[in-house]
C-alpha cells in the first residue's frame, strides 16, 4: 500500500479510583513495556465542600500527566498553574464535571513563560520541553461570585480550550500578557457578566476560535482592545446577544466582536471571520454584529476578510472604522435597526457579492422599523459590486457616500428603498455603472433613483434608473 497507511491503534482502557484525590491508570500497552505508568490525578467532588486545595495539590504534583475532573468541584479561589514548576499540564473531564468559582478572579489561572513570538527561533528551549500546549477540555465552569471568572492565560504557548461551558462568569476567557498559538474550539460561553473570549491589551499572534456557541455575554461575545494582536481567525460560530441589557448606560456599548484599537500602539491586523451566525440584540443601545476601531496613529488598521457570515439584528451589522484592506464579501445583512454597513475613515475596501434584502417572512412591527442602510463618510478607494440592497427605510438615503474620492459602484441592485435610493454628496471621482436604481414600480411619483449633490468628477454609465435623476 503506498501513501498513508492505515493503521490499527489499541484501544484505551480507563480505570479510575473512586477515592477523591487518586490515580488516573492506563491499562493498555505502555513505552519501553511499562505496564503501569501514571497518567495523572483525579479529582472527584460532590459539591459539598472546598476543594481548592486538593486541586491546586493535584495541579502542583510532579510528575507527567494531567489532572481529571468529576462530578461537582467547589472553588474559593483560582486554581494556579505555573507552568515553569508544574511542567506540562491539562485538566479535563468527559463534560459532566462542573467546577464552581465561588470566589474572585479566574478559576484556572495558567502562567508560563513565554517571551517570544511564534518564530521557532524565539521558543526557548524549558518553554517548548515544559510548557508547551496546555490544555482544559471537557468541563464545565459556574461563576458564584461577582468576580468569578473562568479561564485566565498570560505567557503560554500553544494553549488549547476546548468542549468548555462558562457561565454566570465575570470573563469566559481572558487573555493578558504575551501569549501564541492559542486554539478555541467547540466551547459554549454563554450568559457571562463581562466578556466571552476576551483580548485584554494582549500581545497574542496566532489565534484560531471555531465551532463554538458565544452568546449572551454583556461585555461582548469576542473582544481584542488594545494591545499588540494578528491573526486572530474566527470560523463556523453562532454568536449572538452579547450586549448590555437594554436599559444599560449607552458608554456601555459593545459587540458581537469588538476589535478596539483606539488605545493601541501596534494595533490589530490580519482577522478573518467566516462562516458565522452573528446577530441580536437591536435593542441594546449602540448594539453592533462586528465593528473594527482603528487607532489614532497615521497607519489604519487593516487586512481583514469578512466572508459568508449572517448578521442580523442590531443598530449597525457591520461597522468599520479607520480600517485599511478589508475583504467584504458573500454576507446576508438584514434588520440593521441604523446601518447594514457603516464605514468611516477607511480605504482599500472590496464589498462585493453581499446580500442586504428585506426579506418578507421577518416582516414584523419591529423588523419594519430598521433603517437597513449602506454609508460610506470619509472614505476613500472603495469598490461596491454586486450588492443587493432592498427595502431601506432610512430618509436620508438606502445607499450613500458622503465626503468620499474614488469610489466605485457597480452590477448592483438598490430597489424598493425610501428615496433617494443612491445619494453621492461632497464626493469626487465616483464612478456608478451596471446597476439598477429605484423602485419596482417605475410609476412611482416620489422614487429618486440617484441624488448628486455638491460632487466633484462623478459618472455613471449604463444603469436603468426606476425614478428620478437629481443632480445639483
Amino acid at each position: 500500500m503506498t501513501g498513508i497507511e492505515s493503521v490499527n491503534l489499541p484501544r484505551r482502557k480507563w480505570a479510575v479510583a473512586a477515592p477523591a484525590v487518586a490515580c488516573l491508570a492506563w491499562s493498555g500497552p505502555a513505552r519501553g513495556g511499562d505496564q503501569g505508568a501514571t497518567m495523572g490525578d483525579v479529582v472527584s467532588g460532590s459539591g459539598e465542600r472546598d476543594q481548592t486545595e486538593e486541586l491546586q495539590a493535584a495541579v502542583d504534583r510532579s510528575g507527567p500527566g494531567g489532572v481529571i475532573l468529576q462530578g461537582t468541584i467547589r472553588l474559593s479561589r483560582p486554581v494556579v498553574i505555573r507552568l515553569d514548576q508544574t511542567g506540562f499540564r491539562s485538566i479535563g473531564g468527559d463534560g459532566t464535571a462542573r467546577v464552581l468559582m465561588e470566589g474572585a478572579g479566574p478559576a484556572f489561572r495558567f502562567l508560563g513563560t513565554h517571551q517570544g513570538t511564534a518564530d521557532p527561533a524565539t521558543v526557548l528551549p524549558e518553554v517548548w520541553d515544559r510548557q508547551r500546549m496546555p490544555i482544559v477540555e471537557g468541563i464545565g465552569i459556574e461563576g458564584r461570585h461577582p468576580q468569578a471568572g473562568g479561564i485566565e492565560a498570560d505567557g503560554t504557548f500553544g494553549l488549547i480550550l476546548s468542549r468548555l461551558h462558562v457561565r454566570q462568569c465575570n470573563h469566559a476567557v481572558h487573555l493578558r500578557g504575551r501569549n501564541r498559538n492559542v486554539i478555541l474550539s467547540a466551547c459554549h460561553l454563554y450568559h457571562n457578566r463581562g466578556v466571552g473570549v476576551f483580548y485584554d491589551d494582549v500581545d497574542l499572534h496566532q489565534s484560531n476560535i471555531g465551532d463554538c456557541h458565544i452568546s449572551y455575554n454583556a461585555g461582548g461575545g469576542i473582544v481584542s482592545r488594545g494591545g499588540n494582536v494578528r491573526n486572530i481567525h474566527i470560523g463556523n460560530c453562532d454568536i449572538e446577544g452579547n450586549h448590555p441589557a437594554v436599559d444599560a448606560d449607552p458608554a456601555l456599548a459593545t459587540a458581537n466582536i469588538w476589535i478596539d484599537c483606539r488605545d493601541s500602539e501596534y494595533g490589530t491586523a490580519e482577522v478573518a471571520i467566516t462562516g458565522c451566525t452573528i446577530q441580536h440584540t437591536a435593542r441594546s443601545p449602540n448594539s453592533a454584529n462586528i465593528r473594527i476601531q482603528g487607532g489614532s496613529r497615521e497607519e489604519l488598521e487593516g487586512h481583514v476578510t469578512i466572508s459568508g457570515n449572517v448578521l442580523s439584528d442590531v443598530q449597525v451589522n457591520l461597522h468599520l472604522d479607520s480600517v485599511r484592506g478589508a475583504t467584504i464579501s458573500g454576507n446576508t445583512l438584514w434588520m440593521g435597526f441604523a446601518h447594514n454597513c457603516l464605514l468611516e475613515k477607511c480605504r482599500e475596501i472590496v464589498l462585493a457579492g453581499n446580500n442586504m434584502n428585506r426579506n418578507p417572512r421577518y416582516r414584523h412591527s419591529r423588523a419594519e422599523t430598521a433603517l437597513h442602510s449602506v454609508v460610506l463618510r470619509e472614505c476613500q478607494d472603495i469598490t461596491i459590486q454586486g450588492l443587493i440592497l432592498r427595502g431601506a427605510r432610512d430618509p436620508q438615503g438606502a445607499c450613500r457616500i458622503e465626503r468620499c474620492r474614488r469610489i466605485i459602484v457597480s452590477g448592483s441592485h438598490i430597489t424598493d428603498c425610501t428615496s433617494p435610493h443612491l445619494r453621492v454628496e461632497n464626493s469626487t471621482d465616483v464612478v456608478i455603472g451596471d446597476s439598477i436604481l429605484g423602485a419596482s414600480d417605475s410609476d412611482s411619483p416620489h422614487a429618486i433613483a440617484l441624488q448628486l449633490t455638491g460632487n466633484g468628477g462623478v459618472q455613471h454609465a449604463n444603469c436603468i434608473f426606476r425614478g428620478a435623476l437629481r443632480e445639483q
